[in-house]
């Protein structure tokens, strides 16, 4: 069988890496990064940004927000705990569903050995 290369997709990118993506100054980067909580890039021994594909992610809801939609700062900030707020719930909705599913299936399996015992 032949060997296919996987396409790869990098866990850490720099910051010139990042403000290129958004064809931004790296200084807009540095200064997002110290206004919104959810930037969180790791730094090297040299001190240099690492930012994971999440924060990338965080970066563009703060591009659209910001530059797309004309947010104010303050506003962006909001609407992010709003949307995040609202992925959470989601998330919890998803688990109380798979947790009663759960409960079904058990209660179904009970039902089904007291059947076979009458």
């Amino acid at each position: 069988m032949p060997y296919k290369e996987r396409p790869t997709q990098k866990l850490y990118y720099s910051i010139g890496e990042v403000a290129a993506m958004f064809g931004v100054n790296t200084s807009l980067i540095r200064f997002w990064e110290k206004e919104f909580d959810v930037i969180k890039p790791t730094k090297n021994k040299k001190g240099n940004r690492l930012f994971t594909a999440e924060d990338i992610e965080n970066f563009k809801k703060i591009f659209t927000l910001v530059k797309g939609e004309g947010y104010t700062l303050q506003g962006a900030k909001e609407k992010i705990r709003e949307l995040d707020h609202k992925e959470e719930e989601l998330i919890n909705d998803e688990l109380d569903k798979r947790a009663v599913i759960e409960k079904l299936i058990m209660l179904k399996d009970k039902l089904r050995q007291i059947k076979d015992q009458l």
